[in-house]
């Protein structure tokens, strides 16, 4: 390991689930390689923080593979041979899918390939890796449906779905101070301060964790509340107040999300990272502040994203920030198409879902970024959010190609084509022009340095000759 200084550091051995630890695995490879590969912890020599483990492996951290097998064997046969089967075809078809999802899940927890991150466990971001493979593949199932198919089947996960959503009042009176209300002139601003505000707050603050900058945090938190304004003649719950918008939303609620995100970063990237068994710990109070910690992560990598440092890092960058916009947009678009309230579960298990496969999909791509020739794929979690988000988008293209098609209004138009011809007027000059210009600028002093280094060669020459005649 090295820590971010750039000092080489002692780190202690971080075992895997089968007991063998993953410095013992590199020195072999190294070894057997002719260290013809660099360890990971000089790839990350800048970003990675100190980690230090005793290397206790217990039987938490076993996969129990032949344990899952047993109770999912003893299961299934008692279902077979102990309890009868209902008549109730629906019921059956239910419990079906929902067993056959389990017995997946089961299998994908024990077995399928770790991901980048260990605490609380791995076996944890397994299990959410699986889910998301459940979620594309009954994404893909609603996809291939037709519209009044589609939306009727989500009666068969809520029969109080499937109805259309009543017309709602959005936007209204924007005055923060309303003379006209006697009793309480501000009844604009407390109808506002409602439970998405806490919402608002949480989903920033994580959503800081996840990206771990600054800059594009609050790039993402702009772009959407632009997002609202330009397509609030789609879905009227985009329209809301000026204020609303700007001082409830982007600043309030999102900025101060992102300042506390970005506190928590600074106290996960100071703090040390030493890992001790806890049975090795003496005290309660240590056994319990060893159980607190292992909901920390393991170790901790500071996200560089520098994306003005090249043309390939500005695309990944910018390809970034279009899909976590796009993720942003299927929240309302799917709720609209496929009739399903605000407040109805399935909304807020989306959200919990992509909280736990965001972070994962980040620190993936990250890490493709960062280094080619040591992550030589798109991680398998990044991947599948990926496939997700463009799922849900065919979703909402699917079940109401009117609502999206709406055009513009010409102002909104203009806007966006303004914005979108600076950005790629700086891309051009950022990574071409101004290239062009310093690579012609160093060619020309080379050229004069050589010119002037020659030129003194020359007048050498001629002294030495002009000695010599003096001399003869």
């Amino acid at each position: 390991m090295l820590r971010s200084d750039g000092r080489r550091v002692f780190a202690g051995r971080k075992c895997s689930l089968d007991g063998l630890c993953c410095e013992e695995l590199e020195a072999r490879g190294s070894r057997s390689l002719g260290n013809k590969f660099p360890h990971r912890g000089e790839i990350r020599r800048s970003t990675e923080s100190e980690v230090f483990d005793d290397g206790t492996n217990t039987f938490f951290w076993r996969a129990h593979t032949l344990t899952v097998l047993f109770i999912l064997t003893c299961s299934l046969v008692y279902v077979t041979l102990l309890e009868e089967t209902p008549q109730d075809t629906a019921y059956n078809a239910k419990r079906g899918i929902i067993a056959s999802i389990l017995v997946f899940l089961c299998f994908g927890v024990t077995q399928a390939k770790d991901g980048p991150f260990s605490r609380p466990h791995p076996a944890y971001w397994r299990f959410w890796l699986c889910v998301s493979v459940v979620y594309e593949l009954f994404l893909i199932f609603i996809l291939f449906q037709t519209v009044h198919d589609g939306r009727q089947f989500m009666k068969f996960i809520d029969p109080k779905l499937g109805v259309p959503l009543p017309e709602r009042d959005y936007g209204g009176n924007c005055l923060i101070y309303d003379p006209a209300n006697k009793t309480d002139p501000y009844h604009n601003l407390w109808d506002k301060m409602d439970g998405f505000v806490p919402a608002h707050f949480l989903g920033w603050y994580i959503k800081t964790l996840v990206i771990r900058d600054w800059w594009m945090c609050m790039i993402i938190s702009v772009m959407f509340e632009f997002l609202e304004y330009s397509l609030e003649h789609q879905l009227p719950n985009f329209s809301e107040c000026w204020w609303d918008h700007w001082i409830m939303d982007v600043l309030v609620c999102n900025g101060f999300g992102i300042y506390c995100g970005m506190k928590t970063l600074e106290w996960l990237s100071m703090k040390p990272y030493k890992w001790q068994g806890l049975w090795n710990i003496p005290t309660y109070r240590g056994k319990m502040k060893r159980i607190a910690f292992q909901f920390t992560p393991y170790s901790w990598v500071k996200f560089e994203w520098k994306p003005a440092s090249s043309l390939r890092r500005w695309l990944a960058v910018c390809g970034i920030i279009f899909v976590f916009l796009l993720a942003e947009l299927n929240t309302f678009y799917l709720k609209f198409v496929l009739w399903m309230p605000p407040e109805h579960y399935l909304v807020l298990l989306r959200l919990v879902f992509f909280v736990n496969v965001g972070g994962v999909a980040m620190r993936e791509i990250y890490d493709f970024m960062d280094d080619l020739k040591f992550h030589k794929k798109l991680g398998q979690q990044a991947w599948m959010v990926a496939a997700i988000t463009v799922s849900e988008f065919l979703i909402v293209v699917k079940y109401d190609p009117y609502t999206l098609t709406l055009p513009l209004p010409f102002y909104v138009t203009q806007c966006w084509i303004l914005g979108i011809v600076l950005v790629l007027a700086w891309t051009v000059w950022r990574f071409f022009i101004r290239d062009i210009t310093l690579r012609y600028k160093e060619i020309r002093q080379q050229k004069q340095h050589r010119n002037q280094e020659e030129k003194s060669q020359r007048n050498g020459e001629v002294n030495s000759e002009k000695d010599k005649h003096k001399k003869l």
